[in-house]
Order: C-alpha cells, then sequence, then structure tokens
C-alpha cells in the first residue's frame, strides 16, 4: 500500500461546518496517493454553538469547552478511521490537523487567525505525533495565513503542460495559479452563502447538484450589488471566511419581491462570477475544480459556460478526488514539517519569506 513511503493522516474541517475529511496518504517527496478516507459527521449541536460563536456570541469559557470538543471530534474521527480500514496506528508518522477556523483576520494593526480543536487532546486519544497550527508562522512573517492549498496544488499538478488554474470551492472559493511564480488567494464566497441560505430557507444542508438554484431566475441588481463589495476589488495577496460573508452580509441584498429559489440561484452565480473574474485575468489553458462546491452541477455549469472555450473539469479526472483535496494538503504539510521543510507560500500570502509551517505535539 505505501510503496516505501510514510504515512500520514489529513484532518479538515472547512468553513461549510458540514463534517470532518480524513485521508491517510503515503507521502514522499515525489508524490502524494490517497489510500483511505472518511467523511465523518460533525456533531449537530457542536455545529450549532460553532456557528454561534462564529456570530460573536461567546464567552471566554465557551471558546475553552468548544476548542476541547473539537479536539475530542477530531480524534473520534482519526480512530474511526483506524478502525475501519483496521490500520496499524504505530505505523502512521503524523497527523496533519488544520483545525476549524473560527476567525480568520489577517489584515490592520493586530492580525491574528484563530484554529480551534486542541491538538494535545488529539494526540493524546489516537497515540499518534499531530502537527497544527500551520497558518500562524505565516502571519508572523507578515503573510496573510491563507491559502496554503496553493503550495499543495503545485506538488500535485505542477508537471502539467499549459498554464493551469485550480480553483478550490470550500465554504470560501480560492484559486491556484499555476505559474512562476506560484499565485493564489481567495476570491470570496465559495458555498458558504448557499449553504446557509439552503438551511435557513429550504431546512436543508446544501443545494444537492444546485437543483433548487436551477428552478430560480438570477436577479442581476441583486448580483450587481454584491459584486460592489469592496473584497471583490482588493489585490492579491487576500484571504476572507465567515467573519466577512455571513449571512448578516447578505441581508441588506435581500428584497421582499425575490423568491427564495431566485435568491439562491444568484447566491450561485455570485460564486462562478467571482470565480471566472479573477480566472480570467490569467488566460489558463484548463481549470480544475475540487472542494465539496465542485459537484454541484448547476455551479459547475455556469463556471464552464462563463470560461468558454477553456476547458474546465474536476480534479477527479487528474488523479486527486475533489473532496479530499484538502485534507491531503493537510496530511502532506504534516511530511513537510516533521521533515522541516519550508513551505513555499511567501508568493501566495505576501509573507517576507518561506518558512517551516506547524507546530508537533509529540
Amino acid at each position: 500500500m505505501t510503496n516505501g513511503k510514510k504515512c500520514y493522516i489529513g484532518v479538515m474541517s472547512g468553513t461549510s461546518l458540514d463534517g470532518v475529511d480524513v485521508v491517510l496518504c503515503p507521502v514522499d517527496e515525489h508524490g502524494i496517493e490517497p489510500a483511505a478516507s472518511l467523511a465523518y459527521p460533525f456533531d449537530t449541536a457542536l455545529r450549532a454553538d460553532l456557528l454561534r460563536l462564529i456570530g460573536g456570541a461567546c464567552t471566554l469559557e465557551e471558546v475553552g469547552r468548544i476548542d476541547h470538543r473539537l479536539g475530542l471530534l477530531f480524534a473520534e474521527a482519526v480512530t474511526a478511521l483506524i478502525d475501519r480500514y483496521d490500520l496499524d496506528a504505530e505505523r502512521i508518522e503524523a497527523i496533519g490537523l488544520h483545525g476549524q477556523t473560527v476567525w480568520h483576520a489577517p489584515s490592520g494593526q493586530t492580525p491574528f487567525t484563530m484554529q480551534l480543536g486542541d491538538p494535545n487532546i488529539v494526540c493524546a486519544r489516537t497515540g499518534i505525533k499531530t502537527v497544527a497550527d500551520f497558518r500562524r508562522k505565516d502571519m508572523a512573517f507578515g503573510g496573510q495565513g491563507a491559502p496554503f492549498a496553493p503550495a499543495f496544488h503545485r506538488f500535485v499538478f505542477g508537471g502539467l503542460e499549459g498554464r493551469t488554474v485550480v480553483v478550490n470551492l470550500g465554504g470560501m472559493a480560492n484559486i491556484t495559479v499555476l505559474d512562476e511564480p506560484l499565485l493564489g488567494y481567495d476570491t470570496g464566497p465559495g458555498n458558504v452563502l448557499m449553504d446557509s441560505w439552503c438551511a435557513e430557507t429550504f431546512g436543508v444542508p446544501y443545494d444537492k447538484d444546485g437543483v433548487i438554484a436551477q428552478r430560480g431566475e438570477i436577479d442581476d441588481a441583486m448580483l450587481g450589488a454584491m459584486l460592489a463589495d469592496p473584497y471583490f476589488s482588493l489585490p492579491a495577496p487576500k484571504s476572507t471566511g465567515r467573519e466577512q460573508f455571513n449571512p448578516a452580509w447578505l441581508k441588506p441584498f435581500l428584497r421582499t419581491d425575490l423568491r427564495d429559489d431566485a435568491v439562491l440561484a444568484t447566491l450561485t452565480e455570485l460564486t462562478a462570477r467571482s470565480v471566472v473574474d479573477e480566472v480570467k485575468r490569467y488566460a489558463p489553458e484548463r481549470v480544475l475544480l475540487c472542494g465539496g462546491g465542485a459537484h454541484n452541477v448547476f455551479l459547475r455549469g455556469r463556471i464552464a459556460a462563463l470560461l468558454g472555450d477553456i476547458e474546465v473539469a474536476r480534479t477527479d479526472e487528474y488523479g486527486i478526488a475533489a473532496e479530499w483535496m484538502e485534507a491531503m494538503a493537510f496530511a502532506w504539510l504534516a511530511f513537510m514539517r516533521i521533515n522541516e521543510a519550508p513551505v513555499e507560500l511567501a508568493s501566495v500570502t505576501g509573507a517576507s519569506r518561506n518558512t517551516i509551517l506547524g507546530g508537533v505535539y509529540a
């Protein structure tokens, strides 16, 4: 299974709060491959508490309790993977733990980012060395601390001929331009606004295949007003999160004459347009889609239609399953940290230098 490579586990819980992705990957300096994977369900009560915390209603005690509960959740997810595939924990080199982002504020006089999910608990419960807190070292050198996926995208897709742009459609959307220098940044909302509208209005966690949005008509006035948000015209490097794009942000753009499915169609178009407007700057030969939004047939179709003759494909067609990309990235980042290798992200995040990322909990 490993072909002589050491095995790492990547754990990713994204902005969408729809589950914990766990992937076992044999890794070396030449490549990475998924050997076992698991989507572990997010605890419903914990998700509700997290959304309330992210919304700003919390105490220090609640932050500490959620940090502990997330640590237990991530440990349970890793243990479930080990049990399902009958893995030998002693043969796993390390866990790469992203943690759950609850606030990301990379600009201003006191830039910071906060990911919760105590890695000490993950290490103690699994018995496996855990690497976490990847983002703050980059920020210490003046970087945005995000996105980190571009370095991994270059590792797995850097050998493709012709200019390639990778689009990650997670809770937030980000692009990677595989060029010299490497470029990448958050374009704006990915699934986050669509998912929250689905939960609030239709009672479902997300719009499967974009079926509901397809019923609605895109409202150009609402779309234009949303696209006028200053974030979309900011130059890179830039990154964002739920603290910017959330239901409170959406509320001023809603009108009583809009049908619920029209709002969803317009939010889907917002994601498509904000991604495509950035992709077109780099005139790529192909665009590879990953993340949960890559499975949204309507969204994928809108991106392809707006890009015209440019090839649009899911990363599955190039060897990496779209839904496991981010978790695999943190398995690779754990590999880089254990081997004390700097991650080449300065051209992406704006940091003053490339550096070794992550803290090791042994």
